[in-house]
């Protein structure tokens, strides 16, 4: 099997197995709780992307890694971070909180799609061994990062539930 295919069937399943937990776990939980706590949740999670700077790291990643991919997906991941870990740090000023957790999901989605069309551009898929340790990153950890995304933007979005 070509290093394209295992590639992505790797990330498919990465997909999957994680839309299978979000409808099992992830989203009931989620529901049960009041929006801040939702958002709070999800942004914890996000403020764990400092970790996309390992793109850059020497060593980690194959020289071969089209700067175009690593630079775009480490600072990316970075800011996204950033954003998260200063939405947690401002819970407290709701005005300053509902700020920071729009721009770190859509800063965060940005991120993700522009990474995926750099990733087409340069052929990533078809040298997946450029990923080298962070191969993992693209294929398991990154559908969490987009459908928490997609699960923020929809919290964000839906009209608030008034209680009878």
């Amino acid at each position: 099997m070509s290093t394209e295919v295992l590639f992505q069937i790797h990330l498919v399943l990465g997909y999957v197995a994680w839309l299978l937990c979000l409808s099992a776990y992830i989203l009931p939980w989620l529901r049960s709780m009041d929006r801040v706590a939702a958002h709070r949740a999800i942004a914890t999670l996000h403020s764990f992307r400092f970790f996309g700077l390992v793109f850059i790291l020497p060593g980690v990643v194959s020289p071969n890694l089209p700067a175009g991919f690593a630079v775009f997906a480490a600072y990316g991941d970075f800011a996204t971070g950033v954003l998260a870990m200063l939405a947690l740090l401002t819970l407290r000023i709701r005005p300053l909180f509902g700020l920071f957790v729009v721009a770190f999901n859509l800063v965060g989605t940005v991120d993700i799609v522009v990474d995926y069309y750099h990733a087409i551009q340069v052929d990533l898929p078809a040298h997946a061994e450029w990923l080298g340790g962070t191969y993992a990153i693209p294929v398991i950890y990154v559908p969490l990062l987009m459908i928490t995304h997609i699960v923020a933007i929809y919290f964000l979005v839906r009209p608030r539930q008034t209680e009878t």
